[in-house]
């Protein structure tokens, strides 16, 4: 009898960052889903369940901060597997959110072995 794979959802607006990120991931055994911003994201947390979150912070319709509060509210369980990979943290809004959540990030640009300890660590 085989393990299910760990399931991640990556959430990033930026086409080539998220399939980088999902090839990263399908290369270590992980079964991986995209979703284009916090608002598909909340769809896809809807209808199946996930191992890991790994979300941008600034993305159109619903930002990485916005997507944190909705799971917040509506799947609290999942901000524990909840993390962020970002070039933006310098704006206040985010550096003061990131402070107040203690939220893990890793800075864009990151090493491919970045990606994979933060999700090792992350699980």
């Amino acid at each position: 009898m085989s393990e299910e794979p760990v399931r991640i959802l990556v959430v990033d607006d930026d086409p080539l960052v998220a399939g980088l990120m999902a090839d990263i991931l399908l290369a270590d055994g992980r079964e991986v889903d995209l979703a284009a911003n916090g608002r598909e994201a909340l769809e896809r947390i809807a209808v199946r369940s996930y191992d890991l979150i790994v979300s941008d912070l600034r993305m159109p319709e619903v930002d990485g901060v916005a997507l944190y509060h909705e799971i917040a509210r509506k799947h609290p369980a999942l901000l524990e597997r909840l993390v962020f990979v970002s070039g933006t943290t310098e704006p206040p809004e985010y550096a003061t959110f990131l402070r107040e959540t203690k939220a893990t990030i890793l800075t864009k640009p990151f090493a491919v072995e970045a990606l994979q300890e933060l999700v090792a660590r992350s699980l």
